[in-house]
């Protein structure tokens, strides 16, 4: 094959706060996870499959997260989805007959009829439950790279004054990914894409080889990146770093002209589950009756107008305007190394990362975008090649040395999205339980190996810390959504936290409660409180 002009890197960042809660039979915010799983991750794993069986050769890079992993491999969870799952099945069916003489809708319903009885009879036919060694699979043909994040995804330029917090989340996730697959990661993306100078350290601590900047995290390095965003820089601790891409990421996340804003395609926010009569639906709506989201929807975007007036969707429109937007997008590509072809030493990457729940959750469509877009680079033309990031250090080692600035790629760049008016009282709380951690565990080490009942109450006290410390409970208190959920949470790992280290210092550890939490918050069974340890971090520090 000839050499191409340019490579390029899709990266896929599958990420889910841990949400799961035993204690009751149904709970609202789970639904994230099943979900995510119908619409985004059986829908990619489908497609994979699709690909191989027609020889079509791809490279994809996805990150999935320890608190997704944790999730999609847990029992209970797993038998709850599948309850969800024929409950949609059973609201198709119901959708079927009801809409029988609509023509505009019946054939939408026997789609989703389709659709859900697929997912069922791949998740627990074909998969056996096992999504996570679905992508492993992929991942030992060479088709898929995965990468962790930390271990809940916490935003690590808000918590570099506590180099041993930032520390603990990296160490649990490599272990965690390590234990899942088999094998150490090689890249990290770190949560939010959120880095700052001398994190590079930390990673290189724990054998990771690259991570991933916004496209200001390399422009503002200090030195100016003679390659651009189109090659990786190495830091100074010695993982390389990939900026994004600023022309590919606009094509797809911009809501102004990006494709997922086509009013072909169907309309997100427009869903039975607040549309037709309470009573119908209450079967479906769980134990509380509450109306919410139920997956099925019947119209397209069809302009800027309400709600109330949008048009039925047909999917036969919106799987041409996807072809048509993979075709577009992968001639940007090739205009784009067309045009900086000469201008460097070596063939540009253009690396395009997106959040892995665009596709299928938000963007209905955008499975069926990815398979086209892969085809199409596979099968019409030699200009653009799909790589991995460790396949593209292998190939060029060589990289300019350079410390990115900090920067995430929330809103603004910086950190204003995870620390703000709605949000910074978490700051002063999590930075206090995070020295108390530290304090005690270095107290504990020095004064000998622990008895096993305290051993047990300090891993689940650095559980309970990593809970809290997610960023997505920062980030639902700016964008207004679950707001009462976060605060909740938030609150909730921190009490629990306090509630342990006291009884570890009392010398007086009520088991019951301990054995209660270890249930509720079931995550990460083989952490270790040493994570904290001063000493853990060898001598590394996070100050440049």
């Amino acid at each position: 094959m000839p050499q191409p002009l340019g490579y390029l890197s899709l990266v896929l960042h599958a990420h889910l706060p841990f949400v799961r809660h035993p204690e009751y039979d149904e709970f609202l915010e789970e639904d994230w996870l099943y979900e995510a799983i119908t619409e985004t991750y059986l829908p990619l794993i489908m497609m994979m499959e699709t690909l191989e069986q027609d020889g079509c050769d791809f490279r994809l890079t996805m990150s999935l997260t320890p608190t997704l992993i944790s999730m999609l491999q847990d029992e209970l969870l797993q038998t709850r989805y599948v309850r969800h799952l024929e409950r949609l099945m059973e609201l198709a069916d119901r959708e079927e007959q009801r809409t029988r003489l609509q023509d505009d809708f019946h054939p939408l319903a026997q789609m989703y009829q389709e659709h859900f009885a697929a997912c069922h009879e791949v998740y627990e036919n074909h998969l056996h439950r096992d999504v996570v060694g679905a992508f492993a699979k992929f991942q030992k043909k060479g088709n898929l790279e995965i990468i962790t994040c930390g271990a809940t995804h916490g935003f690590l330029p808000l918590m570099q004054n506590q180099p041993e917090a930032v520390n603990a989340q990296v160490a649990v996730a490599v272990d965690h990914y390590t234990k899942t697959f088999g094998q150490a990661p090689r890249g990290i993306w770190n949560g939010e894409c959120g880095f700052f100078p001398g994190l590079d350290k930390i990673l290189a601590k724990h054998g990771l080889k690259y991570f991933f900047v916004d496209t200001h995290g390399v422009l503002f390095a200090n030195k100016r990146p003679k390659r651009g965003v189109f090659a990786p820089l190495q830091t100074p601790g010695g993982p390389y770093a990939f900026g994004r891409d600023m022309e590919s990421s606009k094509s797809v996340w911009s809501a102004e002209v990006g494709y997922p804003g086509d009013f072909r395609y169907r309309e997100f926010y427009r869903d039975i589950g607040y549309d037709l009569d309470g009573e119908y639906l209450r079967p479906f709506l769980g134990e509380l009756g509450l109306r919410k989201a139920l997956g099925i929807k019947y119209h397209r975007i069809t302009g800027k107008g309400n709600l109330r007036e949008k048009e039925p969707y047909v999917p036969e429109d919106a799987t041409e305007a996807a072809a048509s937007h993979a075709g577009h997008f992968l001639f940007c590509r090739q205009q784009q190394v067309l045009h900086l072809q000469g201008l460097l030493d070596r063939p540009p990457l253009i690396t395009s990362p997106y959040d892995a729940e665009l596709f299928g959750h938000w963007w209905f469509e955008g499975p069926q975008f990815l398979d086209f877009l892969l085809r199409k680079i596979h099968y019409d033309q030699t200009d653009v090649a799909l790589i991995t990031p460790s396949e593209y250090l292998e190939r060029y080692p060589d990289a300019q040395e350079a410390m990115p600035s900090l920067s995430s790629w929330g809103s603004g760049g910086y950190n204003m999205v995870w620390l703000e008016g709605s949000n910074d009282w978490i700051y002063r709380h999590l930075t206090s339980c995070g020295a108390r951690m530290i304090d005690l565990v270095n107290k504990t080490a020095e004064a000998g190996e622990p008895d096993a009942l305290t051993e047990r109450t300090l891993n689940q006290a650095a559980r309970e810390l990593l809970l809290a410390q997610s960023s997505d409970w920062a980030f639902i208190m700016k964008t207004g959504t679950t707001v009462r959920y976060a605060v909740k949470r938030t609150k909730e790992h921190l009490n629990y936290f306090i509630a342990l280290v006291e009884m570890v210092e009392r010398g007086d550890i009520v088991e019951s409660t301990l054995a209660d939490l270890e249930h509720r918050d079931n995550i990460f069974p083989e952490v270790s409180w040493r994570v904290y340890m001063t000493e853990a971090l060898g001598g590394v520090t996070t100050k440049v």
